[in-house]
């Protein structure tokens, strides 16, 4: 497996968990319906797991825009590979939503919250604050690239079997416990996208997919889980670099 199709299937599965559990815990009709929070915040670590181990020995597993870029600018990957990093992870958080959608259908019909609908594909504000929502997506994820970044500092690395740099080194589970936190202590004012793959691709899924009565993709939205996990991943990489 070439790193591109790491980073595809590593994102799919994330994706395909993640958008999973949203799904059995706000749509009619599910065993795991008003499952809540925690429900959710703890399925969504699981699908972190599963994505980066089963990616670390072919790409890293960054799974993750922000991730890609920060760890460039940071100096520990290259420029030149981050292009097709991402567009891998977009392309497999698109089949992860198509895979939702197939495995939900059924309930997706039952269910005529469009609201609840757009949030198994996507994230949305709690109380709706441009300036205020970017904050929380930056400090999110600055919290993710920080964390990673000192915790592989000095004694683990992040090469892998092929040279590559990213997550995988450092084993899939303290990620997993990381987004946990993150998605308990600070994900309720956005739903924690921290990551603009993750966001996008389900995205432009919503939209394009039949899932019985829906309302509109909330582009207008769109640009904040893109761009603060952005800033938030540069911050983070910058400060390291002082530190």
């Amino acid at each position: 497996m070439t790193p591109f199709l790491g980073e595809l299937t590593g994102t799919a599965l994330l994706i395909t968990l993640g958008g999973g559990v949203v799904a059995n815990v706000v749509l009619n009709k599910t065993k795991g319906n008003n499952g809540g929070w925690i429900v959710i915040t703890f399925g969504w670590a699981m699908a972190v797991y599963v994505g980066v181990f089963v990616a670390t020995p072919y790409s890293g597993a960054h799974l993750n825009p922000a991730v890609t870029i920060g760890l460039a600018v940071a100096g520990k990957f290259e420029w030149s590979l981050v292009g097709s990093y991402i567009a891998a992870q977009i392309i497999g958080a698109m089949i992860g939503a198509f895979v939702v959608w197939i495995t939900y259908r059924q309930h997706f019909n039952e269910t005529d919250d469009t609201d609840g609908k757009l949030a198994v594909f996507s994230t949305g504000p709690a109380i709706r604050n441009p300036i205020d929502n970017l904050i929380s997506e930056i400090v999110g994820t600055f919290v993710l690239i920080f964390a990673v970044l000192y915790i592989t500092s000095p004694t683990i690395h992040f090469n892998n079997a092929d040279g590559k740099m990213g997550l995988g080194a450092i084993g899939a589970l303290p990620v997993a416990f990381l987004v946990l936190a993150i998605g308990l202590s600070l994900g309720g004012t956005t739903g924690y996208a921290i990551n603009p793959a993750r966001d996008l691709g389900p995205r432009i899924m919503h939209f394009i997919l039949p899932i019985g009565k829906k309302r509109d993709s909330d582009w207008g939205y769109a640009w904040i889980p893109i761009i603060g996990p952005v800033i938030g991943g540069v911050l983070a990489a910058l400060l390291f670099k002082l530190i």
